[in-house]
């Protein structure tokens, strides 16, 4: 199973340099927003509609530092995961490009279309996937 965020590419790139992810919200609510393969559409299109700048965070939750607790914290009956502390990003197992529709709303990456085992690399495989590039923990898949 996995967890995904959606990030900011310029924040990312900042994280990989400094070997943590922290978020506004982990200070201003003490944990960083993620979401199920099956949840991220809803965020997404509430609160990221149009931005071109974004990444999908592939988390495996059993590479935590940080504890992970699913929550409902706006009481909408639905729990959403989230990690309280930073994001060690070893824990980042697949970074996807997630850019927008043209008219600005989001849908899932072909790579989680197709399953979530898609997003997490096979250790000693090379990666191999339909219409996609190769790619280390660094790197991004473009579709």
């Amino acid at each position: 199973m996995i967890i995904l965020h959606i990030a900011r590419r310029e924040e990312w790139e900042t994280a990989v340099m400094g070997g943590q992810y922290t978020t506004g919200s982990l200070a201003t609510e003490g944990f960083i927003h993620c979401s199920t393969v099956e949840q991220v559409l809803v965020p997404a299109n509430e609160r990221f509609r149009g931005q071109t700048d974004l990444l999908l965070l592939c988390i495996d939750p059993s590479r935590l530092t940080a504890p992970l607790v699913y929550e409902d914290c706006y009481e909408t009956g639905v729990q959403f995961p989230h990690i309280y502390g930073a994001l060690n990003i070893t824990a980042v197992r697949r970074v996807l490009d997630f850019p927008p529709q043209a008219d600005g709303s989001f849908t899932l990456p072909p790579t989680l279309q197709w399953g979530q085992a898609l997003c997490l690399p096979n250790p000693g495989q090379p990666q191999s996937l339909p219409d996609s590039t190769s790619h280390n923990l660094f790197g991004v898949l473009k579709f």
